[in-house]
């Protein structure tokens, strides 16, 4: 097998000892830089080349990246709403990914995204809908716009920002 990335290792780690045990695991003692700084983190679950859970925070809520994928990698296994909670016969199928959200910058048009470079956030009122960036089938911003607006429960119709974030993603 080879060796995953020290945040795969640790969202993996998290999600198997939650589902077989229902503990939730301490951060490493060691932090990596990348663990320890300040991020929102999105943690996506596959299995057989099928999504199985995504759950993240789109700003930090949490004192380092770490404490954030330990949090979400447990919701998307047994969180989203969209599917059943992960189970442990499943575990060993899990594909999993870590993306790590760079700061939110604030867009004017569809012009200044690229839905293989930059994820995409709108905003109108209280609602906010993310949409993380390169994902299979979604090929122009338009797309990607209009995905964010139906998950954040936003109309087209109404005045809403939009913010434009890159990520760095870990498979």
């Amino acid at each position: 097998m080879t060796e995953e990335h020290p945040l795969i290792e640790l969202a993996r780690r998290t999600i198997e000892s939650y589902v077989r045990d229902g503990k939730v695991i301490a951060p490493p003692k060691e932090l990596s830089e990348e663990m320890t700084k300040r991020a929102g983190a999105f943690v996506s679950l596959h299995r057989r080349g099928q999504l199985r859970g995504c759950i993240g925070t789109i700003e930090p809520v949490r004192a380092n990246v770490a404490q954030e994928i330990i949090q979400n990698a447990i919701s998307a296994a047994t969180r989203d709403p969209r599917f059943s909670p992960v189970v442990a016969n499943e575990l060993a199928d899990l594909d999993i990914s870590v993306d790590v959200l760079g700061e939110p910058e604030p867009i004017s048009s569809l012009e200044e995204l690229d839905p293989k470079e930059y994820g995409v956030i709108v905003e109108c009122g209280g609602r906010r809908g993310l949409l993380l960036p390169d994902l299979e089938g979604v090929d122009t911003p338009q797309q990607q716009v209009d995905i964010a607006l139906r998950k954040a429960w936003i109309s087209s119709n109404e005045r809403y920002q939009m913010y434009r974030f890159k990520v760095v993603r870990y498979h």
